[in-house]
């Protein structure tokens, strides 16, 4: 009973998670927009969010102890991935940052309407447990 109570604050509390992860990627990818050679990164969220859930496939799997994980440092960290350069640069950086910042509000309204979710169910359960 307990578990289908909070499984929904589960799922809310990875999303809003991955939400902060990709934040910060789309947040390095802006401070690094005048950085020469500067490769921007994103990841896919949704599929970082069926890993994390445990709903989606794994990655590759490593068959000795001696391969290198392909891209992030601790398990469950979503798989990044250098993002298509829209705009050539003479300098290398491949940040377009008219499509960063498009992201990165995005994103953001994204993460408070996670926030608002989570807070409306805890709301429901309060309500619920004082028999309002």
């Amino acid at each position: 009973m307990f578990e289908q109570m909070t499984s929904r604050l589960d799922f809310h509390a990875q999303a809003l998670s991955l939400r902060s992860q990709r934040q910060q990627v789309l947040a390095s990818n802006i401070a690094n927009a005048d950085t020469p050679g500067y490769v921007a990164r994103d990841f896919d969220f949704a599929a970082a969010l069926k890993d994390a859930t445990g709903s989606g496939t794994a990655g590759a799997a490593t068959t000795d102890a001696r391969h290198f994980r392909s891209v992030g440092a601790h398990p469950g960290d979503p798989q990044l991935a250098y993002a298509v350069q829209t705009q050539p640069a003479q300098d290398g950086n491949s940040v377009d940052l008219d499509r960063e910042r498009a992201n990165f509000v995005d994103n953001t309204i994204r993460y408070e309407s996670t926030l608002r979710f989570i807070n409306g169910h805890v709301k429901t359960m309060l309500s619920a447990i004082t028999g309002q």
